[in-house]
């Protein structure tokens, strides 16, 4: 039941933040980041629920999807180009995170994050390097 809702939680975000970046073209879907919740510890539930209740979802997937499917790289990749990552990893996703940037993954641009706190984004970001084990 504590699945369910933390899943329709992080859908609905999907949902809202698709509709309040002004375009008329819905994001394709990974049915696996909308329907496998992957078994995380406890204290990394929090990024979880951090992540579906912020804008990530609307370029990131869980797992990589099919070509063209999202516009930025899944969670899953993400964990394995940087983990095991040290205390410096982590603080250089969040600022990353906060001041948007590319060329790492590709040439479209993540936009900055700057009204997300920093603890926030360090929790989170520690949940999607987890992903890796």
């Amino acid at each position: 039941m504590k699945k369910a809702i933390l899943l329709l939680l992080i859908v609905s975000a999907a949902v809202i933040a698709c509709n309040s970046s002004g375009t008329t073209t819905p994001p394709a879907t990974d049915s696996a980041a909308t329907t496998t919740t992957p078994a995380v510890p406890a204290e990394n539930e929090k990024g979880l629920e951090l992540i579906g209740a912020s804008d990530c979802t609307t370029c990131h997937r869980l797992h990589k999807a099919s070509a063209g499917a999202s516009i930025g790289p899944s969670y899953s990749e993400v964990a394995a180009k940087y983990a095991p990552a040290a205390d410096t990893t982590v603080d250089r996703l969040v600022n990353k995170i906060i001041s948007g940037g590319s060329g790492v993954w590709g040439t479209t641009p993540m936009t900055p994050h700057a009204a997300l706190a920093p603890a926030d984004i360090k929790v989170m970001v520690t949940y999607i390097l987890a992903l890796k084990n």
